[in-house]
């Protein structure tokens, strides 16, 4: 059944072909196992190109395809929304507008770290793409938070920013920047409609997974209480608003207890991340559960409903996976760690 009219069976199954080419694990095996001198070439030949000829008279090595892999990426997510009609672009939209915090994130975190934009141009937001050249603009005049926030206020998130006292650490920006996401997500998503129906469980999924992991870390600093409660965000359905307070009363254990009487969630195996981090110390391994779970959330409803925004959610989704992993694999490579500690992240 088609859920909207227009161009919605066209980008969707053009999402899916494009799925469908993004790297498998065989092949980010192979990547892993090349030198830092392959991985440039290998990386051109998958789909980077022509990002990698439009930089490479600049940059080399890692920087030249981590600025590569950016540039694909932000034109990627601007081609598969420019394609999209009506309802479905505004579903799409919503999803694909978390990496608009993301580059806010990455302009606060140079001004508050003072990070040059030189630096920022090349490493994170590529300065030969247009998209970009706002973001730099406003970290090149930025003397400090505050005034990188007033900047910013024509954004949806401007007056989450400028309601912050006037002493606000980057770690309260980032925190503000989240909640509005979320938030304003969640809101915008409430007209009926299986897409926006779907889509908020995929985002009250995250918003539990973010959950856990504060509390986690809050757990290895023996923080409870009313601190702890503000670091948690409301949305979610493992551990709903009401949970919230006995959750942050009770730390880690009244977490676990609330995870256990859920019966949709696979506490057996989130144990098993668990203990893997603790032998680890490191919560990568439960980082990378949790993500594992979202894919495979937004797989089975892109599977589900193909003809919707789903599928082109979970392209997108992916997508930045593939240039997420791709990152660590040049970023491992060149910092020396051996492949066996890279596909435990990755693969």
């Amino acid at each position: 059944m088609r859920m909207f009219s227009g161009n919605v069976p066209y980008v969707a199954s053009r999402a899916k072909a494009r799925r469908q080419a993004l790297m498998d694990k065989a092949r980010l095996r192979q990547l892993i196992s090349q030198s830092p001198d392959q991985l440039t070439n290998t990386v051109a030949e998958s789909g980077y190109q022509n990002e990698i000829n439009l930089y490479a008279s600049r940059y080399s090595g890692g920087d030249l395809v981590e600025a590569a892999l950016t540039h694909n990426l932000e034109n990627e997510l601007d081609n598969m929304l420019s394609h999209c009609r009506g309802k479905v672009r505004k579903v799409v939209q919503i999803y694909s507008s978390r990496y608009e915090y993301q580059n806010a994130k990455a302009v606060l975190r140079a001004v508050a770290n003072g990070i040059e934009s030189e630096k920022l141009s090349k490493d994170i937001l590529p300065d030969l793409n247009e998209i970009n050249t706002p973001w730099i603009k406003i970290l090149e005049s930025s003397d400090d938070l505050r005034s990188a926030a007033q900047q910013m206020r024509r954004k949806s998130f401007g007056s989450a920013l400028l309601n912050l006292p006037e002493d606000a650490r980057l770690s309260h920006y980032e925190d503000a920047l989240d909640r509005h996401y979320f938030a304003a997500s969640m809101k915008a998503l409430g007209h009926s409609g299986n897409d926006s129906r779907y889509l908020r469980n995929i985002l009250a999924t995250e918003i539990d997974h973010r959950n856990i992991l504060n509390v986690l870390e809050a757990s290895a600093f023996k923080i409870e209480g009313n601190a702890l409660f503000e670091e948690l965000l409301p949305g979610g359905r493992l551990m709903p608003q009401r949970a919230l307070s006995s959750v942050a009363n009770g730390g880690r254990s009244a977490m676990m207890d609330v995870l256990r009487n859920n019966t949709k969630f696979d506490i057996a195996g989130f144990e098993d991340a668990l203990q893997t981090a603790e032998k680890e110390r490191s919560l990568d391994a439960v980082v990378t559960w949790l993500h594992a779970r979202e894919y495979a959330q937004m797989q089975k409803m892109s599977y589900l409903h193909p003809v919707s925004a789903l599928p082109i959610v979970y392209y997108i989704a992916m997508k930045v996976k593939e240039v997420t992993d791709l990152r660590m694999i040049v970023r491992g490579r060149l910092a020396g760690l051996p492949p066996d500690l890279l596909e435990a992240h990755i693969l």
